[in-house]
């Protein structure tokens, strides 16, 4: 239920359903940056390079810079733990000129989060692994961040368990506009299974896109409540997302 709130304004600002947006592989691809900044990160703590390369698809910065180092022989010890979020954002922001150059926006994508923007019934931001900087980084590269409420995202940096994002991202979303949003108002848009693992295990209906590595029949295997191959089709879309939100009438179909 929304929270009271006595200044008329607050009437423009509730918002009854809240989408995730996953960020790359859906809405965009960061042309091998994102890897690059891990192994980056991992030589500013450790003093020299990986040898081998990091896994990414669907994991938290956390949970993906543990793995690099597990991989690599090497300990993540609670000193460089406790440096890990700013060594990933020093990487992130030497990295921005490389993705601006090498990354672009997936096709469909800014149509997609520009329609949704338009629903006056809809607040929409990203779920991501990645944390908060470098989400803000990516997106801001390809004009993504100006359609997104970054403020009620759910990011690497607010837990190291992806499916533990959707709550972070219901929380701050209630907190700002007063609504509570749970399972049956809240949309994770995301391309691989664990999107999809996030999105039930956390508490959120979840639309697959199959824009990045997973294909269409594995993430209907994985139980997406809805599946499309990519965002180019806006009328799909569309039609997609209000079949599985409560959106306004008076939003455009």
């Amino acid at each position: 239920m929304p929270l009271e709130c006595a200044a008329p304004q607050c009437e423009l600002l509730v918002r009854q359903v809240l989408v995730l947006w996953d960020v790359d592989g859906t809405l965009i691809h960061n042309g091998g940056v994102s890897a690059e900044t891990y192994a980056m990160a991992f030589e500013q703590l450790n003093g020299d390079p990986p040898v081998t390369p990091p896994e990414t698809d669907g994991r938290t910065d956390y949970q993906i810079m543990r793995e690099l180092f597990s991989a690599n022989g090497r300990t993540l010890t609670d000193a460089m733990a406790d440096r890990l979020f700013q060594a990933l954002e020093s990487a992130g922001a030497q990295n921005a000129p490389a993705l601006r150059e090498r990354g672009g926006a997936l096709p469909g994508a800014i149509a997609a989060v520009s329609a949704l923007k338009d629903e006056p019934s809809l607040v929409q931001s990203v779920l991501t692994g990645n944390i908060l900087p470098n989400a803000r980084v990516k997106l801001s590269a390809f004009g993504l961040d100006r359609y997104l409420d970054l403020d009620v995202g759910g990011y690497g940096s607010d837990d190291m368990v992806r499916a533990n994002l959707v709550g972070a991202a219901q929380r701050k979303a209630r907190a700002k506009y007063g609504v509570d949003f749970d399972e049956g108002s809240t949309l994770l848009i995301g391309d691989t299974s664990r999107d999809v693992e996030a999105g039930l295990t956390g508490g959120a209906l979840v639309l697959g896109v199959a824009t990045g590595k997973t294909p269409e029949h594995e993430l209907r295997a994985a139980d997406a409540h809805a599946v499309l191959a990519d965002l180019t089709d806006q009328v799909l879309f569309m039609k997609t997302v209000r079949r599985l939100l409560p959106l306004a009438p008076s939003a455009v179909s």
